[in-house]
């Protein structure tokens, strides 16, 4: 039986540790389980999951009852559906097509061979040996009759001929297709240095089982390259190891991207209270190894060097949007571009009916923040977005529905559960309405111009969801010692691409997309 809990959801009550305390624990509010628990624990996690307040915890198919089908999806469609993109956000919407009572042809097409497997555990339990990698397989919630294209990448998408590209020569027709590619991890930008053994990047589990066994080789020193959460979550697994650990950061504190200059000094004194070795306002300029080709030291930016033996370049990621190029569709750095319903815009802002998207790539326009489009690398995002793509695909006009939801994050490192909802960084003002930053243990709340626009907490997250209801109804700022809240300026992708219009007459007139070779995003 396989379990994995959105710990967005998670508001550590407790009933699982109390009913099922050989697979689920917990410190503090961090909550910890067994991905792959034996046998004889499964009455017990069937009554955890059954009792859990907040229904966060899921389990394969194979141990629930089958869910029912919807009956308000005005279903009128059964032609054939194909989804690109067999990791978390294609997986649930294949489950919710099948749920919600679509019969007709699937196709879901995978660059990566295997089961889908969950993220989250790979830069935590995995790297600490607590899961092996090949335990962190997603549960399939039903069972889903599909055709499974796995490790065969799509490299095309012919929109007029309705038609998905393979790698391998092959083409899938489709009558609707959701586009479900997600991320990749950003490299380092030198191959030659990326290449040198002892360099990683974590994104799927083959590269948290490598970084492993790196760790548990016990090296001198671990280099982190980037502060944000997947560099921080390394960082704590670094210390919970007892390896020394430099992180680099090209900003003024950890987190700052995501969730402001306040809360990113909160980050730095936790991180340094734990014995790591911050550098903030500075960059790797370069990785060098030995004759063997093993790194050895980085060089910094204010002239330092960093002696090491394993590097993790956590700068990011990138879209996988490349296989998009001659579509057609708005798709760049950015991420392609769709409507609140999940259907892709094309080249020239028209919504297509027949083409969804999902997950890390869709950049879609968010009600409750003035409508400015937004791309969300969050698992909670990817199985929403995935259920109302899925549903959409299927109803028709009158009974879609608008993705809403209030965007929710997490992140476990050094002891703490941090959460996030709403969107910390869409703010001008933060207040301190419970606890104490300086305990580390508070909840913080964002504004724009008087309006409560997101919250975050540090050990404080069963107020997740008052703040979330208190989003969802555009409430006011609460009154206090606010501050400003120091998000990063506003950017928007550029320098890779420029759009084109081109024709004279209106029946003529089109929008081309010119890439710049080189291109980078800011």
């Amino acid at each position: 039986m396989r379990v994995v809990v959105d710990l967005t959801r998670c508001q550590g009550y407790g009933q699982c540790v109390f009913l099922a305390p050989e697979v689920f624990s917990m410190g503090e509010e961090v909550l910890r389980y067994d991905l792959d628990p034996p046998d004889d624990q499964r009455d017990h996690i069937l009554r955890a999951a059954a009792a859990c307040p907040v229904q966060a915890i899921h389990l394969d198919w194979t141990a629930m009852r089958a869910l029912p089908a919807s009956r308000e999806c005005g279903i009128r469609f059964e032609g054939r559906i194909v989804i690109v993109g067999g990791s978390l956000a294609g997986a649930r919407a294949a489950e919710a097509l099948r749920r919600d009572g679509f019969t007709g042809p699937l196709t879901v097409i995978g660059d990566e061979e295997g089961e889908p497997y969950d993220r989250p555990p790979l830069s935590k339990q995995v790297l600490t040996g607590q899961v092996a990698p090949e335990h962190t397989k997603l549960p399939r919630v039903r069972r889903v009759e599909a055709e499974w294209l796995s490790g065969t990448p799509a490299t095309g998408l012919d929109v007029a001929a309705k038609k998905v590209l393979l790698a391998d020569g092959r083409e899938i027709p489709f009558d609707r297709v959701l586009l479900a590619t997600g991320t990749r991890a950003r490299p380092w930008h030198d191959e030659r240095e990326a290449a040198l053994t002892g360099v990683f990047t974590l994104r799927t589990a083959g590269d948290a089982a490598g970084l492993r066994a790196a760790l548990a080789a016990g090296p001198k020193r671990v280099l982190i390259l980037g502060a944000g959460f997947t560099g921080s979550e390394i960082a704590s697994v670094c210390r919970e190891l007892d390896l020394p650990v430099t992180v680099v950061e090209r900003g003024p504190a950890p987190l700052v991207s995501a969730l402001g200059g306040v809360i990113g000094d909160v980050a730095a004194e936790l991180q340094r209270a734990h014995g790591v070795d911050l550098r903030c306002d500075t960059t790797v300029t370069s990785l060098e190894g030995d004759a063997d080709g093993r790194f050895r030291r980085a060089l910094l930016s204010d002239g330092s060097t960093v002696e090491a033996d394993v590097a993790v370049v956590a700068l990011g990621s990138i879209r996988n949007v490349e296989w998009l190029r001659g579509s057609g569709l708005a798709a760049g750095v950015w991420g392609v571009t769709c409507d609140a319903g999940c259907r892709a815009v094309d080249l020239n802002g028209l919504v297509l009916d027949d083409v969804f998207v999902a997950g890390d790539i869709a950049r879609f326009p968010h009600p409750l923040y003035q409508y400015q489009f937004m791309t969300l690398e969050h698992w909670g995002n990817a199985v929403a977005q995935a259920e109302i793509a899925a549903h959409n695909m299927i109803s028709d006009q009158a009974h879609r529905w608008p993705h809403l939801a209030v965007p929710v994050f997490w992140s476990s490192q050094f002891g703490i559960n941090i959460k996030s909802v709403g969107v910390p960084t869409f703010a001008d003002q933060i207040v301190v309405t419970q606890g104490s930053t300086a305990d580390r243990r508070f909840v913080a709340a964002y504004g724009y111009q008087g309006r409560l626009t997101a919250a975050v907490t540090f050990d404080q997250g069963m107020w997740l969801e008052f703040y979330q209801g208190r989003i969802e109804q555009a409430a006011p700022f609460p009154q206090g010692d606010a501050q400003p809240a120091r998000v990063p300026e506003r950017l928007s992708a550029s320098a890779e691409t420029t759009v084109v219009v081109t024709g004279h007459d209106p029946a003529e007139r089109r929008v081309s997309l010119l890439h710049t070779p080189g291109g980078v995003t800011s």
